[in-house]
């Protein structure tokens, strides 16, 4: 029944024992409405790039959906209200970061209505007729980023430059983190939704599709039968041979980007390259509803699919949560904690991060929420040299001398052992003997070079200015002194015309003289003789 193709099999990565999937997969999908939380705390900067800037004030009544930040910037998307209601506040408020960071929030008391008002997007019915920069204006309008975790602009994705031709859209399904179950439920319940959002994509990117078409292959890994099952009907409904279903053998970790793209295609993508690089595009399934739901029924980025699991929880399953709801009421729609509970982390168990409350926001990056019965990592014990990290690595790094040089600082080499390349899997912490906390060492390391960076930038900007300015006063006194010469030469030019007209009007004045003396009569004899003595 499936659409059966050759994949390529990475020989790192993992076999996990168990990925604790079952716990969650119980029970439907249960949705939660904003109507009657007691308040939600929408955070502005919830994707990567620049921060929305606000566009609404204390006091204002909104509507579900209305805008509350607008993008600003090329990197940026807008944020939006998940219900009706008036706002109380914009301030600092605690956030979804392992530190306790604080950022600005708009904080949003509903109404119990869930009005929208008039707040929705116009559907575009007729999405297989419309233009590429319609429908990207579209997905850039609901505020759409990237539902498996990079949160990146959905909209900038799809906005391919023109020499790039595409050969695939990626649609990643593959879920592979251990106790991550919601995107298989919104496989499992929205399968047409979701291929409808791969077909918007296939639309919004055929100016850069060969003269065969463009294939859409969604990959989803064969530990969830009812979700490929679901999806392949979906695609066999539309009749549209470009959309594959492509199962995928379950080794952790698939779903990452880079390694999906090289088991569907056998294309690796270049180190420092992106996928359109070799002619790929990558999405999340979530982010394909995400964009069916802007595009044909005009509503905005407001809501996600959120797994809530772990022993530290009554009830394991999935929730559809408005975005701003406090972790804590979703906590409690799952029946509340259990004697077990030690740590909450946002994400699974091999790339999540420990939060230190839960009295902070669902924001668009929450697929997860793992309440662990752990409450501490192990202890730290000195590196062995084994080499079993590298054996791990998915990206074939080399863990352990990332790890060397990252604890000395020495970032130059850090890059040049290629640290960028590096996904932050977790599959060298993973296999350590020594449980050395490997990925914390690697995006400390990220942070100080991307700070660096930062700081060269300032820099060189600092002294483009300075020699700029300097630049502008040598040209202002350039321009100055030549204003003086000249007009020095124009008074000396003037003094010299004006000696050489005297010169001539002294030499016209004796010619003038001589003249007329000599035409003057001499005086007579007789004359001289009259006069007295």
């Amino acid at each position: 029944m499936f659409n059966l193709r050759k994949f390529w099999q990475s020989s790192s990565g993992l076999h996990l024992k168990d990925y604790h999937k079952e716990q969650s997969t119980q029970q439907p999908v249960r949705k939660l409405t904003a109507a009657n939380a007691s308040e939600l705390v929408i955070p502005l900067q919830q994707h990567s790039g620049h921060k929305p800037k606000i566009i609404v004030k204390a006091g204002d009544f909104v509507y579900k959906g209305q805008c509350l930040a607008e993008a600003e910037g090329v990197i940026s998307v807008p944020v939006h209200a998940s219900t009706s209601g008036r706002i109380q506040a914009i301030e600092e408020r605690p956030i979804a970061h392992p530190s306790g960071l604080t950022d600005l929030c708009v904080i949003l008391i509903p109404d119990g209505q869930d009005n929208w008002g008039d707040q929705r997007l116009v559907p575009i019915k007729n999405y297989a007729e419309a233009s590429a920069t319609v429908l990207r204006e579209r997905v850039s309008q609901a505020g759409i980023v990237g539902l498996g975790g990079a949160v990146f602009p959905s909209a900038i994705k799809l906005n391919v430059p023109e020499s790039v031709q595409l050969t695939t859209l990626v649609i990643n399904g593959a879920e592979c983190e251990p106790y991550i179950t919601c995107d298989d439920l919104l496989m499992r319940e929205q399968a047409s939704e979701i291929i409808t959002g791969c077909l918007i994509m296939l639309r919004a990117l055929h100016e850069h599709a060969p003269s065969q078409g463009l294939e859409c292959l969604i990959g989803i890994e064969d530990n969830k039968p009812q979700a490929i099952q679901a999806m392949q009907v979906a695609a066999e409904h539309t009749k549209d041979t470009r959309i594959k279903i492509v199962p995928v053998p379950t080794q952790y970790p698939t779903g990452g980007e880079r390694q999906l793209i090289h088991i569907l295609t056998g294309r690796e993508v270049p180190s420092g390259r992106r996928p359109t690089d070799i002619g790929v595009l990558c999405h999340n399934v979530a982010t394909a509803r995400a964009i069916y739901q802007a595009v044909v029924l005009g509503q905005p980025l407001i809501s996600r699919y959120v797994t809530v699991t772990g022993k530290g929880v009554v009830q394991p399953q999935n929730f559809d949560v408005p975005i701003g709801l406090s972790m804590h009421t979703l906590i409690q729609a799952a029946g509340g904690y259990t004697s077990k509970a030690k740590r909450l982390i946002m994400g699974g168990s091999m790339m999540g991060v420990a939060l230190p409350t839960d009295q902070i926001p669902v924001v668009k990056a929450t697929n997860c929420l793992w309440v662990s019965e752990q409450a501490t990592e192990a202890i730290t014990l000195p590196c062995i040299r084994c080499g079993q990290c590298a054996e791990a690595c998915p990206v074939n790094l080399l863990p352990q001398q990332l790890y060397w040089h990252a604890r000395a600082r020495n970032l130059e080499k850090v890059e040049q052992h290629h640290i960028f390349d590096c996904i932050e899997c977790g599959c060298c912490a993973y296999v350590c003997p020594s449980h050395i906390p490997l990925v914390d060492y690697y995006r400390y390391a990220k942070a100080d070079i991307y700070a660096q960076r930062e700081a060269r930038e300032k820099a060189d900007l600092a002294r483009e200015r300075h020699d700029f300015h300097q630049e502008r006063l040598e040209r202002a006194k350039r321009e100055k002194a030549e204003k003086l010469a000249k007009h020095k030469e124009v008074a000396q030019t003037k003094t010299s015309q004006d000696d050489k007209q005297a010169a001539i009007q002294a030499a016209l004045e004796r010619a003038k003289a001589k003249k007329a003396q000599q035409a003057a009569p001499a005086p007579s004899a007789t004359a001289a003789e009259d006069k007295p003595a």
